[in-house]
């Protein structure tokens, strides 16, 4: 059984994690757009369905370039076949790949979850990895996954997720300039505190998916949107 979430609280530390420097009017304006998107969307979450960490992990490595929809659809039944990691450990992997073929790249990612998971239950006595350098040596797993298990298992909050969404909306609020990946998310980490880092993303992720798309976007439409995004005029 899983133990409960750590919670990690106190200011934003720039010496502990080298960020750039954002001055007060830039920090004062992310605060009015994390509250008005806390306004927005009180039941943003996480969207992957997981009833433990070893199960986010797994679903987070399934929803790269894949639907969290889709996802959802094939871990059903996944889950129910190997409900521990030494489970997958002792699996062949055509046997994971017989149940995650409805999601895409699912030959390379039932090798990444028969690799990690057999790492987890070998060297971690079945508990996935609580720090960054631990799960990111787990093959299929990058800052991205790492930051969806450690904010959403646990509660540490070491980073924001940064998915196509965040980046859209990042971008379209003037939240940042960067196109790259890494730099958005200390641009991030610098303008929001550390607490809300692992909520932000989930508000933004429900707010590109419902209001902001790539496509088809609502800006004129939206109170949000024509009140921060620079597109619009915020």
């Amino acid at each position: 059984m899983s133990r409960p979430p750590i919670p990690v609280g106190g200011p934003r530390s720039k010496r502990e994690f080298d960020l750039p420097d954002k001055n007060d009017g830039e920090i004062t304006r992310a605060g009015r757009i994390i509250a008005a998107l806390k306004r927005r969307y009180p039941d943003a979450r996480c969207e992957l369905d997981y009833r433990n960490p070893h199960e986010l992990l797994v679903a987070t490595i399934l929803s790269a370039q894949a639907t969290d929809v889709g996802v959802n659809k094939a871990t059903p039944a996944l889950f129910e076949r190997f409900p521990t990691p030494g489970d997958y450990a002792r699996a062949s992997i055509p046997e994971i790949e017989s149940r995650v073929k409805t999601v895409n790249f699912w030959r390379n990612k039932a090798k990444a979850i028969h690799s990690a998971m057999s790492v987890v239950h070998e060297d971690h006595d079945d508990e996935v990895p609580r720090t960054m350098p631990e799960l990111l040596a787990l093959r299929g797993v990058a800052r991205k996954t790492a930051n969806v298990v450690l904010g959403n298992a646990y509660g540490i909050n070491l980073g924001v997720v940064v998915d196509t969404h965040v980046m859209r909306i990042s971008q379209r609020m003037g939240l940042t300039t960067h196109t790259d990946t890494a730099k958005i998310e200390r641009d991030l980490m610098a303008l929001f505190p550390r607490p809300s880092w692992c909520l932000l993303s989930h508000l933004m992720i429900f707010h590109g998916r419902r209001s902001c798309k790539a496509r088809g976007a609502r800006c004129a439409e939206d109170a949000i949107c024509r009140k921060y995004c620079s597109n619009v005029g915020g």
